[in-house]
């Protein structure tokens, strides 16, 4: 399972993150994702921890506390959906050709 870490200053690292997160366990893995275009951080991070209590233990403290001038969003990640933008699953485009 993993953490889903929003309104995130745009000024966070992954460093930053890992010793937050520390505080309430083990830190397995930080993932900050950026805008394919401009390489800016897209104000959100994944966070996965040891154990599932230590999980629950930084949501718990970390969901809308203040943090480099933001009031944090702290839960448990949600599945990825597929998304596709056209009922006939091309991505709005009915002729059958992928959008890039």
């Amino acid at each position: 399972m993993s953490i889903y870490v929003g309104n995130l200053s745009y000024n966070a690292t992954q460093e930053d993150l890992e010793h937050v997160f520390a505080e309430y366990g083990t830190v397995s893995r930080v993932q900050l994702p950026t805008d394919r275009e401009t390489g800016r951080m897209r104000g959100f991070a994944f966070v996965e921890m040891g154990t599932e209590a230590e999980e629950d233990a930084a949501i718990e403290a970390l969901d809308g506390a203040e943090w480099m001038g933001r009031d944090l969003k702290v839960n448990k990640a949600k599945p990825r959906e597929n998304r596709s933008s056209g009922r006939d699953g091309s991505g709005g485009n009915n002729r059958g050709y992928r959008r890039y």
